[in-house]
């Protein structure tokens, strides 16, 4: 290990450089540690099922903010497709200019999110070199269990992983790499100390000239760099200390589960664009957890969200704990703009509080088909 860990109170968002996992769990697990995982990597913990996140009585509901398609003018649709014409290589601006709008046709269409901010716990074996006797955790002293430990969270639904070390958990053993002598045996020399001379490499003289090599003074043989003739050199695990301290390492990770659903909007426009551009949140619930929306105009919506809460409940129940749920509905608007161009009828669309242009069919385009800003 390269450098030693930190102190049992740091909290670190990456692995120490020096840190490494121990081949498996250190042997002779005294009574108390239940909880610490044995063999390799890494496992997660479930929670208990007393934490926060679990639900308790029904609150009241916010209400839904009236809402409606914001109109939208000739002059504003056709500036929106003259950008979005001058961002497109290959199509002329002309048709833009001289299109003759007829029709504008309000449109909309809702989407729903829920976030979940949720955070997990696992734990591993690490370790460090053993440097301070008394350090390790006296027998019998049961480590803490790993939710009772406090760490702080980050801002809410913001993913985010660190890293701690578990108190009363450090157990004090040989080291697994050198087996407790502090230096292990070159891997240059492999352990006698001298390695073939590279000038004459071992024959004892120098090919061309046929003398004596003077590097090696004709021994065809030299110290070893590596390890400066000593045949071993300070184990890297453990640095000369002979012992390890094993401790655990608790990894704690907050996540923002999303499910995002938008209603239907049979339009001949891909729904996948709308994820690009913000809407006008009509909608805003916040809470430890919050109930399924049962009464919006949209019955889609109202399925959307009593599964989204079924979902995250279902997948996080077992591994994680809820810290914070909020559920939005954005109204995106979406306006049908018909228009003429040299006798023949065209349409395109503009969708977003962006005023993003979606335009298929445009009639002056040459060589590909760029239809998206």
């Amino acid at each position: 290990m390269e450098q030693e860990m930190k102190a049992d109170s740091d909290l670190d968002l990456d692995p120490e450089p020096g840190c490494a996992l121990t081949p498996s769990a250190p042997p002779g697990r005294p009574e108390g540690c239940e909880w610490i995982v044995q063999g390799r990597g890494a496992r997660p913990l479930p929670p208990p099922l007393d934490l926060p996140g679990k639900p308790g009585e029904r609150r009241s509901r916010p209400p839904f903010l009236q809402h409606s398609v914001p109109p939208m003018t000739e002059a504003a649709a056709r500036q929106a497709l003259l950008r979005f014409v001058a961002s497109q290589c290959c199509y002329g601006s002309r048709a833009a200019g001289e299109l003759a709008i007829e029709r504008l046709r309000p449109l909309g269409t809702y989407r729903y999110r829920l976030e979940t901010f949720s955070e997990s716990r696992l734990s591993e074996w690490a370790f460090e070199p053993f440097t301070r006797p008394g350090a390790a955790r006296p027998p019998g002293d049961a480590p803490l269990d790993p939710w009772e430990l406090e760490v702080g969270a980050p801002p809410l639904f913001q993913g985010r992983t660190r890293r701690c070390r578990v108190p009363r958990s450090a157990l004090v053993r040989d080291c697994h790499r050198c087996h407790g002598h502090g230096r292990s045996k070159c891997g240059v020399c492999h352990g006698a100390g001298r390695t073939r001379c590279v000038t004459c490499k071992g024959s004892r003289r120098r090919l061309k000239q046929q003398k004596r090599c003077q590097l090696c003074s004709g021994t065809g043989r030299k110290r070893c760099n590596t390890c400066s003739g000593r045949g071993s050199k300070t184990c890297a695990t453990c640095q000369g200390e002979k012992k390890l301290q094993h401790f655990k390492q608790l990894v704690i990770t907050w996540k923002n589960n999303v499910f995002e659903f938008v209603s239907e909007h049979h339009l001949n426009f891909p729904g996948e664009l709308l994820s690009e551009v913000s809407g006008e949140n009509i909608f805003k619930d916040e809470n430890v957890v919050v109930y399924p929306i049962i009464d919006f105009p949209a019955p889609e919506i109202s399925l959307a969200s009593r599964r989204a809460i079924a979902e995250h409940s279902a997948a996080l129940a077992t591994s994680s704990r809820i810290l914070r749920q909020r559920q939005t509905i954005e109204l995106i608007p979406i306006t049908e703009v018909h228009y003429q161009y040299s006798g023949k009828p065209y349409l395109y669309y503009i969708y977003g509080l962006e005023n993003k242009v979606y335009a298929q069919d445009y009639p002056e385009r040459c060589c590909c088909s760029c239809t998206i800003v």
